[in-house]
């Protein structure tokens, strides 16, 4: 099975100005765990995730004073569709991450999560009468 069949067409695009309360409002609304962040000052294209605002909030920041340019991750290691599902597991087991960004031809088409890895190689779930 390839990213393509697995990712997520639902892609957040934040500003690096949004604060991130903002960032988890969209996402939360959206129900997504990362945002990409574009950014053309800084290099182009980033990611914001559910576990960069939970370790700010815990580190005692302010989700209504902090933006999303301090906290998004610009080294990203991008997909490609066509990518096997293990291809994307590997990468995100080498970089200790959960979300890769997928691009074709440089623009963000997807967002492949380790949920929806699973999702694709765990059987279907069984509704089970009680």
């Amino acid at each position: 099975m390839l990213v393509r069949d697995a990712m997520s067409t639902v892609v957040l695009t934040i500003g690096p100005t949004h604060t991130l309360r903002q960032a988890a409002a969209l996402m939360s609304t959206r129900r997504v765990g990362a945002a990409v962040v574009h950014d053309p000052d800084a290099g182009g294209i980033g990611i914001l995730t559910e576990r960069d605002i939970l370790i700010s909030v815990g580190l005692g920041q302010s989700p209504d004073t902090e933006r999303a340019h301090d906290h998004t991750t610009n080294d990203v290691v991008f997909a490609a569709p066509s990518w096997t599902l293990e291809e994307a597991a590997r990468a995100m087991a080498h970089g200790g991450f959960r979300h890769l960004i997928v691009l074709d031809h440089d623009e963000p088409v997807g967002i492949v999560s380790v949920r929806d890895i699973i999702r694709c190689w765990a059987p279907a779930r069984q509704h089970v009468p009680a």
